[in-house]
């Protein structure tokens, strides 16, 4: 695996956590503090950072390989992130929130802005694994 690959994992592990504090931390803050028994208490939630840091690393590395293992050289970059973010999206984020509200009480509002939110955001991360990692063009 050449440099391009290692760029792409680092790029999309700092993309994913980014996203992730802007949805959960910023974005999504009030609506936890209303559900906070459901979640660690941020002081406690802070010694798990390294665990966070972890779980961001494989997923950046994680979707820049299958992406390179999947892209169709000589199609659009964005077009072939988009549709590999929606199939990400379709895979593991919406189904990750359905099960969640399906075993903890989390409302559904903040459910549907959980899957909202995330699949904005997978759907960029998709784009820019794909600007990243543009195949030769076709002649």
């Amino acid at each position: 695996m050449g440099g391009r690959f290692w760029i792409s994992g680092i790029v999309m592990s700092v993309l994913g956590l980014t996203g992730g504090f802007v949805v959960h931390g910023v974005l999504l803050h009030a609506d936890y503090a209303g559900v906070s028994n459901l979640l660690r208490p941020e002081v406690e939630a802070q010694g798990y950072f390294g665990w966070m840091l972890l779980a961001h690393l494989l997923m950046g590395f994680g979707l820049t390989w299958i992406y390179v293992k999947g892209r169709e050289p000589g199609k659009p970059p964005i077009a072939q992130g988009l549709r590999f973010g929606a199939a990400i999206a379709v895979l593991v984020t919406i189904p990750t929130y359905l099960i969640y509200y399906a075993i903890q009480p989390w409302p559904g509002q903040v459910v549907v802005k959980q899957i909202i939110y995330d699949t904005i955001c997978v759907l960029v991360m998709g784009a820019v694994v794909a600007l990243i990692n543009q195949g030769p063009k076709s002649a």
